[in-house]
């Protein structure tokens, strides 16, 4: 393939352990570290990263991204000991050979985004400024509800900061009624990776290829500007579970669309679903 894969591996099993072997066994060799054994990978200690990364590297595995929450939090909220938790995970990226961190540029409410404009863009200069020197690229992910939510938004940043590298995630911008073919040709020069998740028009999430997401254009598209470095694609199944499925008669089962009876089984789904489409 010309794609290497990553994962949200939390998404397949909360365990370390269990999220190595739903890796292995669908062949993928990066993650997008998120949740690991009970906590978010922002509030592990050093010594637990340190214990993250032997276990992958004696599983054969490397972490591309702190998939991290950096960002996320109220225009209003503290942003002081956020920032503090950011420098952090520059320690945290460095003991686990992460060479990304993912973040947001912050809630803001949806009918008056533009007057936090210059509160969002300071805050994320403070992130530039603390992650200097330490070799690691920070990607701005579009996600509903924050300043960069739609295309437009997302490039005000990234030419503001041209440092600042793009996640493109279709299912979010499908979530903010955004074309996703508009967005990646406002951002395709800023797109560091891709989160592959798809949605239906109502924001529902469905494996790779199944939504409105335009995933084969995509696909294609992305593959040819990043030939050179490489083109890693994180899978974000983030597809519904339901634990009375196994109890469901046959005929009610279709019923649920795309809906699984474990979070394994739902992880599984997505990972097959991608390699299909590729």
């Amino acid at each position: 393939m010309n794609y290497k894969l990553a994962a949200f591996a939390d998404e397949a099993d909360g365990r370390l352990s269990e999220q190595i072997k739903a890796m292995a066994e669908n062949g993928i060799d990066f993650l997008e570290i998120r949740g690991v054994d009970g906590e978010n990978i922002s509030d592990i200690s050093l010594e637990k990263a340190k214990e993250i990364r032997r276990q992958l590297e004696d599983a054969g595995l490397g972490v591309w991204s702190l998939g991290s929450p950096y960002g996320k939090i109220g225009i209003c909220d503290d942003f002081t000991s956020h920032l503090d938790k950011f420098k952090h995970g520059l320690e945290l990226a460095d003991i686990l050979g992460a060479k990304h961190i993912r973040m947001f540029s912050f809630y803001v409410p949806s009918d008056d985004a533009e007057r936090y404009r210059n509160e969002v863009f300071r805050r994320l200069e403070c992130f530039i400024q603390a992650a200097k020197g330490s070799d690691v690229i920070l990607c701005h992910e579009n996600e509903k509800g924050i300043y960069g939510d739609i295309a437009s938004r997302c490039e005000e940043i990234h030419r503001e900061f041209p440092v600042l590298k793009a996640v493109f995630d279709p299912a979010n911008f499908i979530q903010c009624s955004q074309d996703t073919v508009e967005a990646w040709e406002k951002l395709s020069s800023y797109v560091e990776y891709m989160h592959i998740k798809d949605a239906m028009a109502d924001g529902s999430v469905v494996p790779a290829g199944k939504g409105i997401g335009n995933l084969p254009y995509l696909l294609e598209n992305y593959v040819a500007v990043t030939l050179r470095k490489g083109s890693v694609l994180t899978l974000e199944p983030h597809l519904s579970v339901f634990d009375g499925f196994d109890k469901l008669e046959a005929s009610e089962k279709p019923k649920l669309g795309y809906c699984y009876p474990s979070s394994r089984a739902a992880f599984d789904a997505a990972v097959n679903a991608l390699k299909e489409l590729i």
